[in-house]
């Protein structure tokens, strides 16, 4: 029988996977983090937040390490929190999937994220976090006139369940760009055609010389399964979306109970 490698790399998402519920990072987690890094081993965070939301993580991992934002659209640097690399939609196709959403879905409402903000449809609500870094409030037609790269596009709608939501939207206009989501609410995530948190995540790894096989995930949300299915040694933690439960055959614990430290603790005892 083949022993695991042990792993040459660590990417684990965000919210749901290492952030608990009360929104901090436990500091059994972040020991585990250090005393991988301490091996040698590379840790990359793997998320669908915006860059400008990379602060706070960046203060409390001790400004170290890089992070994969927008669901792969952004390649970010924490020691500088800095963008170092972007894989944005192109802007004629965000427009064609915007229009062909509309086509499908009644009621559906838009918001913008570019590389230095954010802009939204006038029913679109923004987070309270996003309101200061707002660029535009207009129909989406109009936010997606200009010539700024489109990092992500959302998609928003108030009655339909989550998962109905991804497929709907999907179906419209699956072939001009990707779709996922990683929120309770039905909130869709449409990325640039072929980018993903796996996408990204393998261009890093191929620049360091890692295979496949040498990455240990962690995630809990449709946007993290890309990631785990390409990894080689993938874990969802025991809150995940059902999908991903399925789908990933090694569990750990809940992002409550520090399921990623346990995995690490044992594999960079």
């Amino acid at each position: 029988m083949t022993a695991t490698p042990r792993p040459r790399l660590v990417a684990t998402d965000l919210d749901g996977t290492i952030v608990r519920s009360d929104g901090t990072i436990s500091a059994r987690t972040l020991a585990a983090l250090d005393a991988v890094e301490a091996a040698g081993t590379d840790v990359v965070f793997v998320t669908g937040r915006p860059p400008r939301w990379m602060d706070k993580v960046a203060a409390v991992t001790g400004h170290h390490g890089l992070a994969i934002c927008g669901n792969g659209a952004v390649v970010y640097d924490l020691r500088s929190e800095r963008i170092v690399d972007t894989h944005p939609m192109d802007v004629t196709a965000a427009r064609k999937v915007a229009a062909l959403i509309k086509a499908a879905v009644p009621d559906v409402c838009f918001a913008v994220e570019t590389p230095t903000g954010f802009s939204h449809e006038p029913a679109y609500p923004p987070q309270e976090r996003d309101v200061s870094v707002v660029h535009g409030i207009a129909p989406v037609e109009e936010l997606l006139e200009g010539p700024v790269p489109v990092l992500k596009l959302l998609a928003r709608h108030d009655s339909l369940a989550p998962d109905e939501f991804l497929t709907r939207t999907r179906a419209a206009a699956g072939d001009y760009a990707e779709f996922t989501h990683s929120s309770k609410i039905a909130l869709v995530e449409i990325s640039a055609l072929g980018v993903s948190k796996a996408t990204t995540l393998a261009w890093y790894a191929t620049r360091r010389g890692i295979t496949a096989d040498e990455v240990v995930a962690f995630g809990d949300m449709p946007n993290d399964l890309p990631m785990l299915a390409w990894a080689g040694q993938p874990y969802a933690v025991a809150n995940a979306h059902p999908q991903i439960l399925a789908a990933v055959p090694n569990h750990t614990a809940s992002n409550d109970d520090d399921g990623v430290a346990q995995i690490l603790e044992k594999l960079f005892p």
